[in-house]
């Protein structure tokens, strides 16, 4: 007498194993997204959408280089270029200059017209971020940023210049390089959009570094003194109207 082969139990079995795998699969949460930007266009903006091969080769090759910090000590900003208060102003506005960056890292200054806006111009300065944090616990801190002078055909404005030469209270500490805002910077300015003036650290790599990797920066109004088209400062603005600035940041071109 034939016997009927004894029907299989594992297809039952592996239906409700990939069924149930598909359950738990699609009840996986999406990944995150970054949400969009709100920062406005500035209102007078002079930024260029396209930048020469020669600039993104300046940036690139001096981002980098090494910080320099050489021992002797100036007696004054370069060539003693220190504004003369006597000297007439042609032009000046108050913007929003905020400075940040890990704290092991380069400092970042962005200039923006309000903190409302995308930055105007983002320079990545030859100095890192405690050690400019020592400095302004000091007390005032000068920072000259200069570039060589173009040739006459040149037309470029002084704050579109790509590379600087940069002294700190005297020092030479090596070449602050203009760059385009990175994703990293535009998310900082969202975060911070609402302070107006502060200090303060934001999260950042701090699970993988430590404390260095904390984002820490500061923010203020800057009055920006147009002296000549080869010549502008920044002035700090204190909250105490009988306070001087504690930051003075200038622009030469010689």
């Amino acid at each position: 007498m034939d016997q009927e082969p004894p029907q299989s139990s594992s297809t039952p079995r592996t239906s409700v194993s990939l069924s149930s795998s598909s359950s738990i699969t699609s009840k996986k949460p999406p990944p995150p997204t970054t949400p969009p930007l709100s920062l406005l266009e500035p209102a007078n903006s002079t930024k260029k959408k396209s930048r020469t091969r020669v600039f993104r080769v300046f940036r690139n090759v001096f981002r980098s280089f090494p910080i320099i910090t050489p021992a002797c000590r100036l007696p004054s900003l370069p060539g003693g270029r220190l504004p003369d208060s006597n000297s007439r102003i042609i032009a000046g506005s108050r913007i929003t200059g905020t400075l940040f960056g890990y704290r092991k890292g380069r400092v970042s200054l962005s200039i923006q017209e309000n903190p409302r806006t995308f930055p105007t111009v983002v320079l990545e300065l030859a100095l890192q971020t405690n050690v400019l944090q020592k400095e302004m616990n000091l007390g005032m801190v000068r920072i000259a940023l200069e570039c060589e002078k173009r040739d006459k055909k040149e037309k470029i404005n002084l704050l579109e210049e790509p590379l600087w030469t940069m002294y700190c209270n005297g020092k030479k500490n090596g070449y602050g390089v203009k760059r385009e805002a990175t994703e990293e910077d535009l998310n900082v300015m969202e975060i911070i959009k609402p302070v107006s003036m502060g200090a303060g650290v934001l999260p950042g790599k701090s699970d993988v570094e430590g404390p260095d990797g904390e984002m820490t920066y500061m923010r203020a109004h800057f009055e920006r003194v147009v002296k000549s088209k080869d010549a502008e400062t920044l002035y700090m603005l204190s909250p105490d109207a009988n306070d001087g600035p504690e930051l003075s940041i200038f622009f030469v071109r010689i």
